[in-house]
């Protein structure tokens, strides 16, 4: 078992999940990391855990969204996990780095905000949601995994993006206290 499978394994056992909904994803992933020692890597057939996290501006109430390549939808960054990640937090982190291209980026905590499954062109994705903080100001740079970076106010959120990626703002302003 890889260090970062016992802590996917860690987090999963210590999250207090928010509602009956997230409790059964929070017993669903943890499942598999039982049943898949392989279950952290995109070579895993039945699913993968994957890290995500949303860019939150809350000086100014908005968040930052990528128009996704592959999927040409409005999303929160994130992806795979890769072997050098040292957490699932760690994963989320560097993911929202390399695709917003902001520098100065902060965890709101190294607690998920949220989780979410869906199937993409590769497998189902079982994903661990984290939030991060841009600093004030924060001028994104978008990467080659992305269409376009676009700022939207947090009312504006739900006219681009679907409804995870709104469940998933509504837990970072509950985390937030926004």
């Amino acid at each position: 078992m890889s260090t970062l499978h016992a802590d996917a394994v860690r987090v999963l056992k210590e999250w207090d999940a928010p509602d009956a909904q997230q409790e059964r994803l929070r017993l669903g992933y943890l499942d598999h990391l039982a049943a898949h020692p392989d279950g952290m890597w995109k070579a895993c057939g039945d699913g993968h855990i994957t890290a995500s996290a949303l860019v939150v501006d809350p000086s100014s109430g908005r968040v930052l969204l990528t128009l996704h390549k592959k999927l040409k939808m409005w999303l929160q960054m994130g992806g795979h996990c890769e072997p050098d990640d040292a957490s699932l937090a760690a994963t989320a982190f560097r993911e929202a780095t390399e695709e917003s291209g902001i520098a100065g980026l902060t965890s709101l905590s190294s607690a998920p905000v949220a989780l979410d499954r869906h199937h993409t062109p590769c497998a189902w994705h079982l994903d661990v949601q984290y939030a991060v903080l841009a600093p004030p100001g924060a001028v994104e740079a978008i990467s080659e995994e992305s269409l376009d970076l676009k700022w939207y106010g947090y009312e504006r959120v739900g006219d681009v993006a679907d409804d995870s990626v709104q469940r998933l703002l509504a837990r970072t302003r509950v985390v937030l206290g926004i």
